[in-house]
């Protein structure tokens, strides 16, 4: 008899093919009709957030010590595209408020930007906002590829992967991205931003950009609804909702939420990638020139010959490529994934699914 390890052992009534699923936990769980009552399991139904309101543990977020995490495995395509590779800062930056400490991040630069210098041209930097669990790469790891590929164009433009000091806590999270925008302000002299968050990051993304016309658009990959009512303060800045069909995180009704609720007089824009996941990890490379084109529009920077190319390239190499071509499963064992997992972006409540 297979182990059900999570649950209780699957009670049957005398009715056949019927099957009630309870957890220790407390979740619910829709009835499930099974034509064997040991082949499959239902999972929990999609939530609307994965923030919390436990009290924030005693030490902050650290930086991952996993190089991989840091740079991607793959930046030849940029050498084949006559381009440097962006510099590239691991960074502690303080946060003033009641909790105090320091949020971690990594920070993309333009290679013409020397260090410690300000960034002249650039006036525009993006900010990219991991889910509930913290981490730096994102959903299927498409922030490596984000930041890799905006920072080496020839109008590069600087992105921060920003942690969380305390994730999923929106209060200090919200506190976090204002300190990364005030660091980014006074060292690289950018004077606008544009947020992108996965997941329970459209809290902080939204709250930031309803309160503060330093951000000129706001990009969202499963997006949360809870703690997002700075959407409907967002017009007529851009607005770019992603996510999955089948999402059994945090379901797609967000997003067609989220989208109703953006004001008037704006763009708005909402892809739903059909029978994907909640890291959209069979439309991963999609997504991710999506959101760099998006980035790129609202920072009012144009491709110059050569670097459409750049922006479809394979930043993170993908381990099971068949898997991801003929879209038949999700692809759980591939590189993406296992970067997600180093870098602490599947902590918390975040999952794959």
């Amino acid at each position: 008899m297979p182990e059900h390890s999570m649950y209780s052992p699957i009670k049957l009534s005398r009715k056949p093919k019927i099957a009630h699923l309870t957890t220790p936990r407390g979740a619910k769980f829709n009835t499930i009709r099974l034509t064997n009552p040991h082949k499959q399991r239902k999972m929990p139904s999609p939530k609307s957030s994965l923030s919390t309101t436990s009290p924030p543990p005693s030490s902050p977020h650290r930086l991952p010590s996993d190089a991989s995490v840091i740079r991607p495995n793959n930046s030849s395509f940029l050498v084949a595209a006559n381009k440097q590779p962006p510099l590239t800062q691991c960074l502690t930056i303080n946060v003033s408020d009641p909790r105090g400490g320091a949020v971690p991040a990594v920070l993309h630069l333009p290679s013409n930007c020397a260090q410690g210098t300000k960034i002249s041209k650039a006036k525009t930097a993006a900010i990219l906002l991991s889910g509930a669990g913290g981490g730096l790469v994102g959903p299927s790891s498409i922030y490596l590829g984000i930041a890799t590929k905006l920072s080496s164009l020839s109008q590069g433009i600087p992105v921060m992967r920003l942690d969380y000091r305390f994730p999923a806590r929106n209060r200090y999270c919200v506190a976090d991205v204002l300190a990364a925008m005030s660091y980014l302000e006074k060292e690289h002299a950018v004077s606008k931003f544009v947020l992108v968050g996965w997941s329970f990051g459209g809290a902080p993304v939204f709250t930031v950009a309803g309160n503060d016309e330093r951000v000129v658009g706001c990009a969202t990959v499963a997006s949360q609804t809870a703690e997002t009512d700075g959407v409907e303060r967002l017009a007529p800045r851009p607005l770019l909702l992603l996510h999955g069909s089948d999402d059994q995180t945090l379901g797609s009704w967000c997003a067609e939420s989220l989208y109703r609720r953006y004001g008037e007089g704006g763009k708005k824009e909402m892809k739903l990638f059909e029978g994907d996941d909640h890291a959209l990890t069979r439309n991963a490379k999609e997504a991710e020139e999506m959101l760099c084109r998006f980035v790129m529009r609202c920072a009012e920077v144009e491709i110059v010959s050569g670097e459409g190319q750049v922006l479809k390239e394979e930043v993170v190499k993908v381990v099971r490529e068949e898997a991801v071509r003929m879209r038949e499963e999700a692809v759980h064992g591939n590189e993406r994934v296992e970067l997600m997992k180093r870098a602490g972006d599947l902590g918390g409540d975040e999952r794959i699914e």
